[in-house]
């Protein structure tokens, strides 16, 4: 009898050590969750772009197929370039024959130029006789009266005066008409300026029909072939940029307080959960749409009456930048999942 309280003790020690240990378990998974957040509510994404013509044609050539990886500059499509090397064409045409046109009106221009200067020249010459005309009669007509010469010689000094004096007006028309006759080519290298212009546009629009990758990346959502008419911006297909892979991961609001861009994070797929990948922050969203936060009517927001008594944490995206991705593995969509290290900075993640 006195060693039944003894043995009652040593068969509850066992079952206080399993709860002992579980507790422990317990604080250390409630310890780890509060230092490393994780969430399997999350997807692979990376950056695209609409493949897109910037002119108008037929595609003649489609060097590329659906789902496949392409590199920077490579041909991605060719849309038939003929009418716009037509353009080039006949722009770079207009151009000679501007050009010759301009030296033919130069050398007129020239001529009138002349022209002007002898008209000018004239002018002078005019100028002077008449000059000197007036001279000779103003000299004669002083010595008519004390008898030194002839009325007739001062008559044909007064004559001779007013003929210089009647060609030096006409010589001044003729040499402002003459002047007014000078035309320019300041219209003629307007249009080369315009034309210019337009070969600038034609090599342009002509460079336009090939398109090519702008970075690495992979084909998607291809539907067309050889010989179907591509519009202007209307896009033809999607380029991923598998240059840099995403991890979207949505944690609670309420593990956000100590998550900061640049913390590490352990990726894997489920597609493979065998494989590993590190990443880091790269941002934080900073809006969601609220699923019951009311909508906003005349300026005042709408709330609803009613209360969920079981309130459920909202999540915000965490946007990771994973490192070293493995091509074959990663695709926009893909299931992921996400564990962060907050007090932990990667370290070079691109």
């Amino acid at each position: 009898m006195t060693d039944s309280p003894a043995i009652s003790r040593r068969s509850r020690l066992p079952a206080l050590l399993i709860v002992l240990a579980a507790l422990a378990v317990l604080g250390y998974v409630l310890w780890h969750l509060e230092t490393s957040p994780k969430t399997d509510d999350a997807y692979v994404y990376a950056d695209t772009i609409d493949v897109v013509p910037e002119v108008n044609g037929r595609i003649i050539e489609l060097p590329v197929r659906d789902n496949q990886s392409v590199k920077r500059g490579d041909l991605l499509l060719r849309i038939d370039p003929r009418p716009y090397q037509d353009a080039l064409d006949q722009a770079k045409a207009r151009l000679v024959t501007l050009n010759q046109q301009i030296a033919l009106t130069q050398r007129s221009v020239n001529a009138q130029q002349y022209e002007a200067a002898s008209a000018v020249a004239s002018v002078e010459r005019a100028r002077a006789q008449a000059s000197q005309a007036n001279d000779t009669f103003q000299r004669q007509e002083k010595l008519l009266a004390r008898g030194f010469v002839s009325v007739e010689a001062v008559d044909q000094a007064r004559t001779a005066q007013r003929s210089t004096a009647a060609e030096l007006n006409a010589t001044r028309l003729q040499a402002q008409r003459a002047a007014a006759a000078v035309s320019g080519v300041d219209a003629l290298v307007a249009q080369r300026a315009e034309v210019e212009a337009q070969i600038s546009i034609a090599e342009l629009n002509l460079e336009f029909t090939e398109v090519r990758a702008p970075f690495d990346g992979r084909v998607a959502s291809l539907r067309t072939t050889v010989g179907q008419f591509a519009s202007a911006y209307k896009p033809v297909f999607t380029l991923i940029d598998t240059r840099h892979w995403y991890v979207i991961a949505n944690f609670r609001e309420t593990d956000l307080k100590d998550i900061k861009a640049g913390a590490a994070a352990t990726l894997y797929l489920l597609s493979d959960t065998g494989q590993r990948f590190q990443g880091q922050v790269d941002s934080l969203s900073y809006g969601v749409l609220p699923d019951d936060g009311g909508t906003v009517i005349e300026g005042l927001p709408r709330v609803q009456r009613s209360i969920n008594w079981v309130r459920v944490s909202q999540r915000f995206p965490v946007k990771i930048a994973v490192r070293a991705p493995d091509p074959e593995l990663f695709r926009i969509g893909a299931s992921a999942v996400a564990v962060l290290r907050p007090d932990n900075t990667a370290q070079g993640a691109r």
